[in-house]
């Protein structure tokens, strides 16, 4: 990897990550994946003293746990970002890591480089401090497609808090939403074009249960908002059904992302879903249906007085000379993981724009405040 122990400037350290392809190779066949992010980060904290670690989540899926031990009674805190990205698909100078008008641009740039490199830096910057808490640098696989990284992370980790640093243009961001899949499918009955006297039109049936999504969406426009992130959704994303075009086609098949808020269980927006399915049913015996959840991640909130939120909103006051926005966040991130298990969380990050796009970019100047907000955050929490 070459020499990283000059890496202490904000820019030379996130040029080295950006021009590190580490394309979530579960999300793009054939991606990069997360090894040569993790073996840069491992050396970078070899030559710096600090402790690192490997935690593999499954072969070829490394995740970095990084770790300044302190010298007993304070309290420890987690340091989050992660090292996958998304694709470069029409990136012709993905890794060039250009910088121009104090922007730096290039794949992760944004989400979530700069924060990482933020992280590290933090990190070097207290590891002589001799602070009474240990800090942790959770440097995570996979949070762009499942999050097998940061779950493998946290069964070998506690903390008493954590700070994930996804770009919020310095917002605190105390909550996000969740979001669950599902699957609703209904039968029919298959029988030849010409005999309705046999079939049973499984996609028909559909309608009613799209009409019944459409109508269940309406009411949850209506719910009385969470303060930060306005009101549950939910989207039928893709659906299939039939054989061919001269027969009764005999399921169909719609998969629905809801968008949840705090206190939304996944047992309520189940018996939402039931709630029409049986609904239907009363009216016409021939509706049969059946659903399916695949996948659940929770929505995340922490309380506005906790000590870790206190304390990073009073050291970004500091550095920023006002303080933050509380904000919630619409998309889901690791912070969710972290609160599930049991470690207070709070999010805040750099300033840019184009994640996932062709053209990303994060603010030099914001990182070095992130790492500076950090830097303190860690040093009064962990004192």
């Amino acid at each position: 990897m070459g020499d990283t122990l000059g890496h202490d400037d904000v820019t030379t350290l996130l040029q080295a990550l950006v021009s590190i392809d580490s394309v979530n190779s579960s999300l793009v066949p054939g991606g990069a994946g997360e090894a040569n992010m993790a073996r840069y980060l491992m050396d970078w904290c070899a030559e710096r003293g600090i402790p690192a670690e490997i935690d593999a989540a499954a072969p070829g899926r490394p995740s970095v746990i990084a770790r300044v031990k302190g010298k007993g009674g304070g309290r420890s805190v987690v340091l989050n970002a992660h090292m996958d990205t998304v694709g470069v698909a029409g990136m012709p100078e993905a890794f060039s890591a250009r910088v121009e008008n104090g922007r730096l641009y290039g794949r992760g740039s944004y989400d979530m480089k700069g924060s990482l490199a933020a992280c590290m830096l933090a990190l070097a910057d207290i590891r002589t401090s001799g602070l009474g808490g240990d800090v942790i640098l959770a440097a995570v696989s996979d949070e762009e497609h499942a999050s097998i990284g940061v779950q493998s992370v946290l069964k070998r980790i506690q903390a008493d808090a954590a700070i994930v640093t996804e770009p919020t243009a310095f917002g605190l961001c105390i909550a996000h939403k969740g979001f669950s899949w599902h699957e609703i499918t209904t039968m029919g009955r298959a029988a030849h074009g010409s005999r309705p006297d046999l079939g049973i039109d499984a996609i028909a049936h559909m309608g009613r249960v799209l009409n019944g999504l459409e109508a269940l969406q309406g009411e949850l426009s209506l719910r009385p908002p969470h303060p930060l992130l306005g009101h549950g959704s939910l989207h039928a994303s893709l659906i299939s059904g039939g054989q061919e075009l001269s027969s009764y086609p005999e399921t169909c098949t719609v998969a629905i992302e809801r968008r949840t808020l705090p206190q939304e269980t996944i047992a309520a927006v189940e018996k939402e879903f039931e709630a029409i399915l049986q609904d239907l049913a009363a009216k016409d015996p021939q509706f049969q249906a059946r659903q399916r959840t695949s996948l659940v991640r929770p929505p995340f909130s922490v309380p506005e007085d906790a000590p870790i939120v206190q304390t990073l909103r009073d050291q970004a006051t500091r550095v920023l000379g006002h303080p933050p926005a509380t904000v919630g966040a619409p998309f889901w991130m690791d912070a969710a993981f972290f609160a599930a298990a049991g470690i207070p969380t709070v999010n805040i990050g750099p300033d840019g724009a184009g994640a996932h796009s062709t053209e990303e970019w994060v603010d030099l100047d914001s990182v070095e405040k992130c790492r500076e907000i950090l830097a303190l955050t860690v040093r009064v929490f962990c004192a």
